[in-house]
């Protein structure tokens, strides 16, 4: 017979890893087999598990990626210039703990995004907290936070983030305000947090989607010198996808 009592008190403490695993130790019919000391071992290992799902869920929710993505996921078999050694050491995330970046050009549907996404993911699950961006979004933000009064806080709440993915760089010409922000949001996070930035534009064309040669400068500087690089190329993944879809025969 279950300790009902016990359960309850497991409920009021939120304890549902060890309620659920208690509930089903009930049900086991050779659970006395089992000494005190290996049963407690189970309850608190499923409640640590528990804990670490929901947290995992949690920072998943807080980054708002774009596309449920995952390392594991992703397609080396069309070519499109991904270096299979470099994503493996990315996926370590150790490049995350030492708060360096990454860069990935290609152009649009190579997957830059969804790459980006899936590291974030992963980020995530090595507890790391991440969140994603569209640059264009970002500013519009930051536009309105200038107005009401909440650009410090959210300024300080950005450069919490352990990795910080900005999608969509360089569509267009950055305004004057636009580049101050930019640097602030970079400056306070150089050396300590991570960013993941997409763009169509080849690096050395950032300067001039900049504007301000003094201010690209600190904003490159805080940016590229401590980045990997992902350089896609080829045919767009969701053009290749819609052929295939295409030419599949009908059952």
């Amino acid at each position: 017979m279950l300790n009902h009592p016990t359960l309850e008190k497991l409920q009021a403490l939120r304890f549902t890893g060890m309620y659920k695993a208690l509930m089903e130790q009930g049900q086991m019919p050779d659970i006395e087999l089992l000494s005190f000391e290996e049963r407690l071992g189970l309850l608190i290992d499923r409640e640590m598990t528990e804990r670490d799902d929901r947290r995992l869920q949690a920072r998943l929710r807080k980054a708002k990626l774009k596309h449920n993505a995952s390392i594991e996921d992703i397609d080396y078999r069309t070519p499109r210039g991904l270096d299979k050694g470099l994503m493996l050491q990315l996926s370590s995330c150790q490049w995350v703990k030492e708060g360096l970046n990454l860069i990935i050009n290609g152009p649009t549907g190579a997957g830059k995004t969804w790459i980006a996404c899936a590291l974030a993911h992963k980020a995530c699950r090595e507890g790391y907290s991440a969140q994603y961006l569209r640059l264009p979004r970002l500013f519009e933000e930051l536009s309105l936070a200038h107005g009401d009064g909440r650009f410090p806080k959210l300024m300080t709440a950005f450069a919490k983030i352990d990795l910080l993915v900005l999608d969509d760089w360089g569509l267009a010409k950055l305004a004057a305000e636009q580049r101050r922000d930019l640097l602030e949001l970079l400056d306070d996070r150089h050396g300590m947090r991570s960013t993941i930035v997409t763009s169509q534009i080849p690096v050395d064309h950032w300067h001039d989607v900049i504007g301000d040669p003094t201010l690209a400068d600190a904003i490159l500087d805080r940016l590229i010198h401590n980045a990997y690089r992902i350089n896609l190329k080829g045919e767009s993944m969701r053009k290749r996808q819609a052929k295939l879809t295409n030419t599949t025969p009908s059952e």
